[in-house]
């Protein structure tokens, strides 16, 4: 059974920014849409549990935090960051 997957208006804001400031803004597209796949299907098999019931997952060049609400079959993308800039 599939979730819905729904960004927060935060995340949507930030996807939108580093889709704007991204020199390959394909890569960031197919990084989102990976993303929405995989959490969509399986979104406790996938990405760490980081704190309380907020997992992480990083699809380079994307990262996310997101919480699964299993009940309701939802998963709440939190947001989204550049993961090529966190080792930097």
């Amino acid at each position: 059974m599939r979730f819905t997957v729904v960004w927060t208006p935060a995340a949507e804001q930030d996807l939108a920014a580093l889709w704007l400031d991204a020199q390959n803004q394909n890569t960031i597209a197919s990084a989102a849409d990976t993303i929405d796949r995989l959490l969509a299907r399986e979104p406790e098999s996938v990405g760490e549990l980081r704190f309380d019931t907020v997992r992480t997952l990083a699809i380079p060049p994307l990262g996310v935090d997101y919480e699964v609400v299993d009940e309701d079959r939802m998963v709440y993308v939190l947001s989204v960051w550049n993961s090529a800039t966190i080792d930097e």
